[in-house]
């Protein structure tokens, strides 16, 4: 009897396997990508002590740890092992990002992963295996971009490190990004990656300004400066949002009888215009050179890009002021209470 049961159960697991072939490599990929990130990390301890390594570099690696405290202290979210371990990337990007949408929709493929659920996009450590999903994608006619990762969360599964390329940050980028990828490892609400990464980028934002204005006050240059690069950040994410507004109406005109080479003159023609009026979004006090703003407005210019771009600003920004008149006007600007609110309405994974 006992053998009977082995077998059936060896039976559903070749089965298993079979079936979600595809999946389980996938996994195995990913799982070799992180171990290998996880094996190579050196305690920050051990960095801090190293002579050979730089002070700047240390003089960043103490402020994570500066912002991991008010994060955690001062803002409310989650106590995490994150940020105590260091890996050098050595100049080389680590994890890559694909994103998909179709043609003349501006509607992200969407990936379905075991527990974290449905997500927009599909990570790489592996470059070559990247462009091997791109190549694909294509041939099924989607519209693809290919996007180099700075940073990410595991939702406390691991503990993230700190990478090498995240020290070129300012002081006010690198604030954000650590508060961001925080948030994902206290509220993450399974297969709504839309909500999760507009909800990580509000409390980066609000979370990065606090941080920086306890630390170097409200008027110094480190806080005016991330003050602007926002402003302008903001003015140029509502431009894109505007060209997405567009391209939806756009495509909504269409119908089966529309010839391809119609849609196809019409859908560049307006994405072109989009990218060409980019320039009146004002670049704010003659600082034209600063901040991530301006490496998007740089590619942007320098590639025309598809629908998985557009796809990817509605993904990360379109809620933007959503969460802000909420936490504004419920809430009376109290982060404390707006974060027990969200963590008691969305069940986290």
């Amino acid at each position: 009897m006992i053998r009977k049961i082995l077998l059936g159960l060896l039976g559903v697991c070749i089965v298993l396997g079979v079936w979600y072939h595809e999946l389980v490599a996938y996994g195995w990929m990913q799982a070799k990508g992180q171990l290998r990130i996880l094996w190579n990390t050196r305690p920050v301890e051990e960095v801090l002590a190293d002579a050979s390594f730089p002070d700047s570099l240390k003089r960043k690696i103490e402020l994570i740890q500066e912002i991991k405290r008010y994060a955690i202290d001062s803002i409310g979210l989650n106590p995490s092992g994150s940020y105590t371990t260091f890996f050098d990337q050595h100049g080389k990007p680590i994890l890559w990002v694909v994103v998909a949408a179709e043609k003349y929709r501006l509607a992200a493929k969407e990936w379905q992963f075991p527990v974290i659920g449905t997500f927009a996009y599909k990570g790489f450590f592996e470059y070559d295996r990247a462009g091997r999903e791109i190549a694909e994608l294509k041939q099924q006619g989607y519209d693809t971009r290919l996007n180099e990762v700075s940073a990410w969360s595991t939702l406390g599964f691991f503990r993230d490190p700190i990478l090498s390329s995240m020290l070129s940050r300012p002081e006010g980028s690198l604030a954000e990004l650590i508060i961001h990828e925080l948030t994902h490892g206290t509220l993450f609400v399974k297969d709504n990656l839309e909500y999760n990464e507009n909800l990580a980028d509000f409390v980066g934002e609000y979370g990065a300004l606090r941080f920086l204005t306890q630390k170097y006050g409200a008027q110094s240059p480190t806080t005016l400066a991330y003050l602007e690069n926002k402003v302008y950040g903001e003015r140029y994410d509502e431009h894109i949002l505007r060209g997405t507004r567009k391209l939806d109406s756009l495509y909504a005109a269409y119908n089966p009888a529309t010839p391809t080479g119609v849609r196809e003159s019409k859908k560049w023609t307006l994405i072109r215009q989009i990218v060409e009026t980019v320039d009146t979004v004002d670049v704010p006090s003659n600082r034209p050179t600063v901040g991530p703003v301006t490496k998007r407005r740089r590619s942007i210019r320098r590639e025309l890009p598809n629908n998985a771009y557009f796809v990817g600003y509605k993904t990360y920004r379109q809620q933007q002021n959503s969460f802000r008149r909420e936490f504004e006007e419920k809430f009376n600007g109290n982060f404390n209470q707006y974060l027990t609110y969200l963590k008691k309405t969305y069940p986290s994974l």
